[in-house]
């Protein structure tokens, strides 16, 4: 074969609609994160029965959420370098049907012991798994779509988690708890299968990794309908010239990491506070525990809105200032929580646009960083970050207990609350200007445009 023409593998993409096969992709993706969103909400609906089987005290149940949320952040650590050495779709592969394994083990059970031993492993495969799914879908779109169909694709985050909870509350009388946890084997397993069969590898990473070219035109002919025999595909970034995890602390992206890190780890303390705390919270300020549940779930309501929304707006924006923008509000929002005493509707309202402002940024944000990194690190980048996040997601569950059991006033603890949402959106400046001359239309760290 002669190749008479170089071409990298993002302009042929973007020169392109989305197509079928890319919508293929995404659909895989989201998959994969809805089995995430199911395997994290069902955990907390089957705790009673677990509880009530064993009879156990309430304390007994912490260590089994602590080794699924440790599990996460391990596995992100792991599996993340893992991809960019060994590929997005075989460690994405491979981390479904481990954690679809060790969900049906844990059916099997027979004291909490081994149950929160068994829900660490389910955590591992987890934290692989949703990370991967990010950067495979950033990979395969257009940049100019990216931001609005990575968080499209993350949506399936809600959607699982909602599934969960409605599976788990209909069916743990009739199938048990040992049921809802086959249940959420079982489907990822047969995911696998199909993975297995659909989803490509990405483009991107075949030309990272030298495939022959036919190889890469091959995806490139499924994504656009075109023949590229005499191309040859180089990448938009300089050649690697260190390890995955090495070039996250090099001169030129250590800046990145850290802001990164920064803005995950305040945005999954806020979100995991309020998820794990509000409606106690809300109780402690007057409001029945009834009526504190139906506001939390505007908080959901309003991540999925607030994803898609800022998602669009990121496409069609500058993304930094889109998402400093609505961290910023999310931070009012907290805010106006603490003065909506005594009014049903403004606590409402003023949860539904913390969902929107918080937990939508997180999604954007997601696209985000898969965009800031090059394709020798991106999937160590993403995983890495979540990982971070994770540990906030710790802090944010433990620290609403603690403001609790300190009798801080209801006002006060939204104000501590908005805290981390300012920062956030501080970092989120900084980082905006540290690429002051990078404009985000393909994933690349050094492209001087504006």
């Amino acid at each position: 074969m002669t190749l008479t023409r170089s071409m990298t593998v993002q302009e042929v993409i973007d020169a392109a609609p989305v197509s079928a096969y890319q919508w293929r992709v995404l659909a895989c993706c989201f998959l994969v994160v809805t089995l995430d969103g199911f395997d994290t909400a069902s955990i907390g609906f089957i705790a009673p029965a677990i509880r009530q089987q064993w009879q156990l005290d309430a304390a007994h149940l912490a260590p089994l959420f602590g080794a699924g949320l440790f599990g996460l952040t391990l596995g992100a650590l792991i599996f993340g370098p893992m991809a960019d050495r060994f590929g997005r779709k075989n460690i994405m592969q491979f981390s479904v049907a481990f954690f679809g394994l060790m969900s049906v083990l844990s059916a099997f059970a027979t004291d909490m012991n081994t149950l929160t031993i068994l829900r660490f492993l389910t955590g591992l495969g987890l934290g692989g798994a949703m990370p991967n799914a990010i950067t495979l879908t950033s990979e395969f779109v257009p940049a100019r779509r990216r931001a609005g169909l990575v968080t499209l694709m993350f949506c399936g985050f809600t959607l699982g988690s909602a599934l969960g909870g409605v599976v788990s509350a209909q069916w743990v009388p009739h199938i048990g708890w040992e049921g809802i946890l086959i249940l959420g084997g079982v489907m990822p397993l047969a995911l696998c299968v199909v993975l297995w069969k659909v989803l490509p590898e990405s483009p991107r990473y075949r030309v990272l990794k030298q495939y022959q070219p036919e190889k890469v035109a091959e995806v490139l002919k499924k994504i656009t309908g075109k023949n590229y025999d005499d191309v040859h595909f180089h990448l938009d970034e300089k050649p690697a010239e260190k390890g995955a995890v090495a070039a996250l602390f090099s001169r030129e992206i250590l800046p990145t990491t850290l802001l990164l890190w920064c803005v995950f780890f305040m945005s999954l303390l806020i979100i995991y506070s309020l998820s794990s705390w509000l409606p106690t919270m809300l109780n402690s300020g007057g409001v029945d525990l009834q009526q504190a549940a139906w506001v939390t779930t505007a908080f959901q309501v309003g991540g999925t809105a607030g994803a898609i929304l800022i998602g669009m707006m990121m496409d069609r924006f500058n993304p930094y200032w889109t998402l400093a923008g609505s961290y910023a509000m999310g931070a009012v929002f907290i805010v106006l929580i603490s003065v909506s005493e005594g009014s049903l509707w403004a606590m409402s309202l003023a949860v539904l646009g913390t969902g929107i402002g918080i937990s939508g940024s997180q999604v954007g944000l997601n696209a985000l960083s898969a965009a800031l990194y090059p394709t020798q690190c991106r999937a160590t980048g993403v995983s890495w970050s979540n990982a971070i996040g994770r540990c906030g997601a710790i802090f944010g569950s433990l620290s609403g207990g603690l403001m609790l059991s300190w009798n801080i006033s209801f006002s006060t603890m939204f104000v501590v609350i908005s805290s981390p949402a300012v920062v956030a959106t501080l970092a989120l400046v900084a980082l905006r200007f540290q690429h002051r001359h990078t404009r985000i239309v393909a994933p690349r760290i050094t492209v001087l445009s504006e």
